[in-house]
C-alpha cells in the first residue's frame, strides 16, 4: 500500500538526516540573506534555495499526513512544525511583511528533528507546573521587596524606586546582576549605609535560592524525560526481540508437524 510505503520511506534515517541537512542550509541562507551586500549579487539565488527548502519542508508535511491520515495532528511535534511551515507560506506583503522576519523560525524545526534537543523541550514542558510555583513566589517575594523599597528609597532615589513598577525594574536588574553594585546598590548605601541589609538577602534569596531551584526542576524534568525515552527504545526492542522468537517458534512448530 502507498501508506506503507511513505511511512517506510518517511521512518528512514536517511530521510531524517536529509530533512535536518536541509534545515541546516535554510538557516544558513536565511542568515545570508539578511546581507545587504550579498542579496546585490547573489539575492535571487540565495531566493531560490530558500523556496527550494521551504518547497521540501510542504512535500515532508504532505507525506507526513499521506502516512498518518489525521493521526497526524495528534503529534504535537507535527503541529509544530505545521505551523512553522504555514507560518512561512503566509505572504509576507503589506501588513504582513513582519511575516518574513518571523521564516527564521523554521530554524526552530531542528527541534522536531533531533530526538535529543526533542528530549530537552519535553523536559522543560513537563518542569513548566513545578516552575509555576517558583515563579508564584518569586512574584511574592518580588512584591515585598517592591513595597519595601519604594517606601525605603523613594524619596532620596526616585529614578529607580520612585514607584512601584520603578521599583519592580531595578529589582529585577540587581537580581540579574547587572551593575548592581556601582550602578544602584552603592550610589543607594551612600545615603542610606544600612541599605546592605535589604539588598544583600534579596540577591541571595532571588538570584542564588530561587533561580537555582527553577534550574533544579528543568535537569531533574530533562532527566526524567530521558529515563522515558530510554524505557520506552528498551519496550521496543523487547517487543521487536519477542515477537520474531514468536514467528520463529511457529515455524518451527510447522515443521514439526
Amino acid at each position: 500500500m502507498m501508506r506503507d510505503s511513505v511511512s517506510r520511506v518517511i521512518a528512514h534515517r536517511n530521510f531524517g538526516n536529509f530533512i535536518l541537512a536541509v534545515i541546516i542550509l535554510n538557516a544558513i541562507v536565511l542568515g545570508l540573506q539578511t546581507s545587504k551586500n550579498l542579496m546585490a549579487s547573489a539575492g535571487v539565488v540565495l531566493d531560490l534555495i530558500d523556496n527550494v527548502c521551504l518547497g521540501i519542508f510542504v512535500v515532508e508535511l504532505a507525506l507526513k499526513f499521506i502516512a498518518q491520515d489525521i493521526r497526524f495532528f495528534k503529534n504535537g511535534w507535527n503541529n509544530f512544525d505545521f505551523l512553522i511551515v504555514g507560518i512561512s507560506l503566509v505572504p509576507g506583503a503589506g501588513g504582513l511583511s513582519v511575516l518574513r522576519a518571523m521564516r527564521i523560525l523554521r530554524v526552530l524545526r531542528v527541534v522536531s528533528v533531533a530526538p535529543s534537543l526533542r528530549r530537552v523541550v519535553e523536559g522543560f514542558i513537563v518542569a513548566l507546573p513545578g516552575m509555576a510555583s517558583v515563579f508564584v513566589l518569586m512574584a511574592i517575594i518580588f512584591y515585598i521587596a517592591g513595597v519595601m523599597a519604594t517606601k525605603l528609597f523613594a524619596e532620596d532615589f526616585p529614578q529607580w524606586f520612585g514607584t512601584i513598577g520603578e521599583s519592580l525594574y531595578s529589582l529585577f536588574q540587581i537580581m540579574t546582576l547587572e551593575s548592581w553594585s556601582m550602578g544602584i546598590v552603592r550610589p543607594v548605601m551612600e545615603v542610606h549605609p544600612q541599605a546592605w541589609a535589604f539588598f544583600v538577602p534579596f540577591i541571595m534569596i532571588t538570584t542564588f535560592a530561587v533561580v537555582n531551584l527553577v534550574v533544579g526542576l528543568i535537569v531533574t524534568s530533562m532527566e526524567g524525560a530521558g529515563d522515558a525515552a530510554e524505557n520506552a527504545a528498551t519496550e521496543a526492542f523487547r517487543d521487536d526481540v519477542l515477537g520474531k522468537l514468536a514467528a520463529i517458534e511457529a515455524r518451527l512448530n510447522k515443521l514439526g508437524k
